[in-house]
């Protein structure tokens, strides 16, 4: 028997035919506070017709305080059998990142959906996903969780289109993740938002931490509360005014412009340097090279970060307990431009290689 320890829980957010949204279903309980903000999120509260149609299916995630969301929003048509529902909204909290194990899950639970309109219905099916790892269905077949690896949700990153977008200037969008500083991404369109979120961790593929993803924010007081209170991540916003809080980021990218800007108070720590041109340009041309996949161009850029990450070992003054310590003394011994010696100095530090 498989007891799955990543899917927390399952609910359903419902739009009435009095256009009432309301949080109508859980298993088990979701917080209160998080309802409420999975509700402005779920992609309900345009009436259908009031501002351009509304998709009949649309996928979005997000990820607050460890836990992620996965939300799949589908319309009801007359032969559902949920005669007062308009649309709903089938929200999945997990532990993990992996769009397209929850995509298919959420597909095939939101139909069942539509086919019993009976919420017992999905949950037979969840349960079924914890205990053994796998659930089916006469219309939609097996589900099955050892399907859907982690890794293989980290690699299918965009990776290319990363780098083609900003060029030589994705050194910036690097720079600001291997030294663990703060991103702010922005976009009008969340599916562009999204699929450009994903693809950032793996440009520090050696940290495998989507962790650090905050892929669907909003300038709530909650939600900015949180990303104050984080050291390092990359947010992604749909908001343009997001760029006025430089209180929140290092750097802002914007992706619908094609900007990247570093903030005041961060430009120290992204002073250029030889080594800096040489990684971007290496990046530019494997991105360029239309041979290599997006998982090759990952496996090609984390190659070329351990090379840095070995050349920053070889400079370490000591080691203590088989990891290598930096000190800013045995950098200053190497006589490196000023640069280059701030950029190492802020790596070793970002890499646990100094000592607290």
């Amino acid at each position: 028997m498989e007891i799955s320890s990543d899917l927390v829980a399952v609910g359903l957010i419902e739009r009435d035919t009095n256009n009432d949204i309301l949080w109508t279903w859980s298993y088990p309980s979701i917080a209160y506070e998080k309802r409420n903000l999975l509700i402005q999120k779920c992609g309900l509260e345009c009436e259908p017709g009031s501002g351009g149609p509304i998709p009949p299916v649309t996928f979005r995630y997000c990820h607050h305080h460890r836990a992620w969301y996965y939300i799949y929003t589908t319309e009801v048509f007359d032969a559902d059998k949920l005669p007062k529902v308009r649309q709903f909204a089938l929200v999945l909290q997990t532990l993990e990142f992996n769009p397209e194990k929850y995509v298919n899950l959420s597909r095939i639970l939101s139909k069942i959906y539509c086919k019993m309109g009976d919420p017992t219905a999905i949950l037979n099916l969840y349960l079924s996903v914890i205990i053994r790892g796998s659930c089916t269905t006469e219309e939609n077949g097996t589900f099955l969780s050892r399907e859907f690896d982690q890794k293989a949700a980290f690699a299918a990153s965009p990776i290319r289109n990363v780098i083609n977008t900003f060029g030589l200037e994705s050194i910036l969008i690097y720079t600001a993740l291997i030294l663990k500083k703060r991103i702010i991404v922005y976009h009008h369109e969340l599916d562009a938002l999204l699929s450009f979120m994903r693809a950032l961790p793996a440009l520090v593929w050696h940290r495998q931490n989507w962790n650090i993803l905050y892929p669907y924010m909003e300038l709530s007081e909650s939600e900015c509360a949180e990303l104050i209170s984080l050291k390092t991540y990359a947010a992604g916003f749909t908001d343009a005014s997001v760029e006025t809080r430089t209180d929140l980021y290092d750097v802002f990218v914007n992706l619908a412009a094609t900007e990247i800007t570093v903030a005041s108070h961060a430009k120290e720590a992204f002073g250029m340097s030889k080594t800096h041109k040489d990684i971007a340009m290496f990046m530019v041309r494997q991105a360029e090279n239309t041979e290599l996949s997006n998982q090759d161009i990952i496996r090609e850029i984390s190659s070329k970060t351990m090379e840095l990450l070995n050349n920053l070992k070889s400079l370490s003054s000591e080691e203590e307990d088989g990891h290598p310590v930096v000190t800013l003394e045995s950098l200053k011994e190497h006589k490196l431009a000023a640069s280059l010696e701030n950029f190492l100095w802020n790596l070793a530090v970002a890499e646990g290689f100094v000592k607290v």
